[in-house]
């Protein structure tokens, strides 16, 4: 199976004075605005990272939905947050390291073999695999 998905961009102007814009296929994003000010000085929009947050979260949480069903083990809830690191570095920024922090209810769980099938999702998870980053996991049943 392959299946292409597709996500744009439009920008308009300089670094500091341009403006751009987001969307998504299914139009969960609609030219939703995005730029400099919003990625470096905290003003309202979105940036690249947060969105490949949402991305590597989301794909974590449903490779370890996956796992845990191997494993006869079915999520109540599970909460994942992916904190993307952007750092200034010799040769300009790069993404440098994501911390995933997960909370999760899975009834029966052991916490050993349930902190063992995380680090397997983490591992494994098609988005994981895109990044040279440093990837950290803090995986808690609650």
């Amino acid at each position: 199976m392959k299946i292409t998905r597709k996500g744009s961009a439009v920008w308009q102007g300089g670094i500091k004075d341009g403006r751009g814009a987001i969307s998504t296929e299914t139009g969960a994003l609609d030219n939703y605005p995005y730029g400099f000010s919003s990625r470096f000085e905290g003003q309202k929009g979105s940036n690249p990272e947060e969105l490949i947050g949402a991305a590597h979260a989301s794909c974590f949480t449903m490779a370890l939905s996956l796992i845990l069903g191997e494993a006869k083990l079915t999520a109540e809830k599970m909460e994942t947050t992916a904190a993307v690191t952007l750092e200034q570095v010799p040769d300009g920024y790069a993404i440098t390291k994501i911390h995933l922090t997960l909370r999760a209810k899975v009834p029966g769980a052991d916490p050993a073999v349930f902190t063992e099938l995380a680090n397997k999702a983490k591992a494994g998870c098609p988005v994981s695999k895109l990044f040279k980053a440093e990837i950290t996991l803090d995986a808690a049943l609650e």
